[in-house]
């Protein structure tokens, strides 16, 4: 595009000047206006399009919640909102269901669906509840496996715990108690869950 004005004219010539550089870069200017609202327009669509894939999503996870075994709305939530908190959500219902109705390996299938997501509190829970669902049908190295090594503190007691768990079940009560001892140092003092395990201590002493 020209340059717009020449310095040192007077106001006549520059008058006549912006008229002539209108002249030449009009139609420059009118794509360059339409550039400008389309990105606008694009913006607003774009903004819309994520309420309304929000709103979907969020309609079909109600629908998960209300009922769990609604397997359409688990199905639209993985297949157009796979990347979803809702999604995440509804299939560890989904999950849960299936151990309630004794379909374990279906909750596996489902679970397993979450255990290298980003969101770790997710992952992590879809590991747990993994190694509780396979220590439950006595896959205790299945268990074991699931948990792998955990490096985030803020579940290492559960993850201990579970493990304690894995080990009683096998009757090892010398490590059952090696992680159960590891999970109280990892608690807090408040947490409902040290009653739990100094129980189950107790009862191995």
């Amino acid at each position: 595009m020209k340059n717009f004005i020449e310095v040192g004219k007077t106001e006549d010539e520059q008058a006549e000047q912006i008229k002539k550089w209108l002249k030449e870069n009009s139609m420059q200017i009118i794509v360059g206006i339409g550039i400008g609202l389309g990105s606008i327009w694009g913006l607003d669509y774009y903004k819309n399009y994520q309420y309304e894939q929000s709103i979907d999503a969020r309609s079909n996870y109600l629908s998960v919640v209300k009922n769990p075994g609604n397997t359409q709305a688990l199905i639209t939530l993985k297949e157009q909102h796979a990347d979803s908190g809702y999604t995440q959500q509804a299939i560890l219902m989904a999950a849960k269901h299936a151990v309630n109705q004794g379909n374990y390996q279906q909750a596996l299938d489902q679970l397993s669906l979450l255990l290298s997501i980003e969101n770790e509190f997710i992952s992590h829970t879809a590991k747990l509840r993994s190694a509780a669902i396979y220590l439950e049908i006595n896959k205790h190295d299945q268990a074991l496996s699931i948990l792998g090594i955990n490096e985030n503190l803020e579940f290492s007691s559960l993850y201990n715990h579970a493990r304690g768990d894995i080990y009683l079940s096998q009757n090892k009560v010398d490590s059952a108690k090696k992680y159960y001892q590891l999970a109280l140092g990892q608690l807090s003092g408040d947490s409902e869950l040290r009653s739990l395990i100094q129980i189950k201590l107790n009862d191995l002493n």
